[in-house]
């Protein structure tokens, strides 16, 4: 990916080093629990959020030096929301519309959000109560790792399927969705918040398009985006987590699901071709 040169954005908020110590957050299951419903974040926050325990009393804060590479991250990460503010600004105003930008914050093992507290084991996240998307470094490690999803494009995946959400809030989508997920139940609600994220793919696609004209995509960096969306497909999660899978309980779509519609996005570069509420087949 030909990032380095590229416009950085200024709506970033850099708390690195200013979380709190302390997170008591377990391992195995309930971790894994957590990644599955907040890994790539849609969803209402707020359901979660404020469930990731804490032992840091008062004036527990933390201070943490910061290294070249996670600041070559940083960077990274600012022109990578450069590019989609560009991207988002150019199709809302060809819509007769004005593109808000989203804040997007860079912490170290927790922070607070209009959402509630979270522990860096969630994943990057979006909050639509402050509109910031918020992502600790350490989780491009994770998804080099863990996910088996390496590659500058792949993390740059994860920014643009955040800033996805912001839109989602922009145009009502998102309200629309959690009010509708109050009057349903189990499998229901969750079909609903699986075409949400599956949306926010595509919509990530759309970014990749015009990523893709500007000459910033290089040889490979499509399929290291598929990659990641395949990776963090609630089938492949549920497979590797717990040994079987558990359709009415997807939040987010399969692996399939989540390449196709980033594909969708990317291929077409239409935002109306992304319309997942309105579709049969996912």
């Amino acid at each position: 990916m030909r990032w380095r040169g590229g416009r950085a954005s200024s709506n970033v908020e850099d708390r690195r080093g200013m979380g709190r110590g302390g997170l008591a957050v377990g391992g195995g299951l309930g971790t894994l629990v957590l990644v599955l419903l907040a890994a790539f974040c849609g969803v209402d926050p707020r359901q979660f959020l404020e469930q990731v325990p804490t032992d840091a009393g008062p004036g527990a804060q933390t201070q943490r030096r910061t290294n070249p590479e996670e600041d070559e991250q940083a960077q990274f990460v600012r022109v990578v929301l450069g590019g989609t503010e560009d991207t988002w600004n150019g199709i809302f105003r060809e819509q007769g519309g004005q593109y808000r930008e989203p804040t997007l914050v860079l912490f170290t093992d927790q922070v607070q959000s209009a959402c509630g507290r979270a522990g860096a084991s969630v994943g990057p996240f979006y909050c639509p109560g402050d509109e910031k998307v918020y992502i600790d470094l350490a989780f491009y490690r994770e998804l080099r790792t863990r996910f088996r999803a390496p590659g500058d494009f792949a993390q740059a995946y994860v920014i643009a399927h955040e800033v996805g959400h912001h839109v989602q809030h922009l145009l009502g989508t998102m309200d629309r969705v959690h009010a509708a997920q109050q009057r349903l139940r189990g499998g229901e609600a969750n079909q609903l918040s699986v075409r949400l994220e599956l949306q926010a793919d595509c919509y990530a696609g759309v970014w990749a398009n015009a990523a893709e004209r500007q000459g910033v995509v290089e040889p490979g960096d499509v399929e290291e985006a598929l990659n990641a969306a395949s990776a963090i497909g609630d089938d492949r999660l549920q497979r590797e987590g717990q040994g079987h899978v558990v359709p009415d309980s997807f939040t987010h779509g399969t692996s399939a699901q989540r390449a196709r519609w980033f594909r969708t996005g990317l291929e077409s570069g239409d935002v109306r071709r992304c319309d997942t509420f309105n579709t049969r087949s996912l």
